[in-house]
């Protein structure tokens, strides 16, 4: 993963722009912490000293660029996950028909008011 993320960190910084304040290898840590304690972006980045903002563009930037190289095609997304996950499921549902109680109407059980100013 450090490799590969080592040559792409080389291709943006010809773009010009900030210098991260984290090095390559604690924001690679800081997602895998996402990923595998299911914390939120608040609290990963109060532990790293930054704002939650830019620990979700760390993430989401590490997360893109490992998708899309081809060490990584597992990671295709969630949308590609549940379609596998749904393949190959036999889906039953039992839609037998049952009586539903319901209340009696009766005078004694309602209410009648007389309506004022009705013409």
């Amino acid at each position: 993963m450090l490799e590969i993320l080592k040559i792409e960190e080389l291709k943006k910084r010809f773009r010009r722009g900030r210098t991260n304040k984290l090095s390559l290898e604690n924001r690679i840590l800081m997602t895998l912490e996402y990923w595998r304690e299911y914390r939120t972006y608040f609290h990963i980045a109060k532990s790293y000293d930054i704002s939650e903002s830019s620990c979700y563009r760390n993430i989401k930037w590490i997360e893109d660029t490992l998708i899309k190289h081809p060490n990584f095609q597992q990671l295709t997304g969630q949308k590609s996950l549940l379609k596998d996950y749904f393949k190959d499921k036999t889906v039953i549902i039992d839609v037998t028909e049952s009586q539903i109680q319901r209340p009696k109407k009766d005078k004694n059980s309602t209410t009648q008011e007389k309506r004022k100013n009705t013409q």
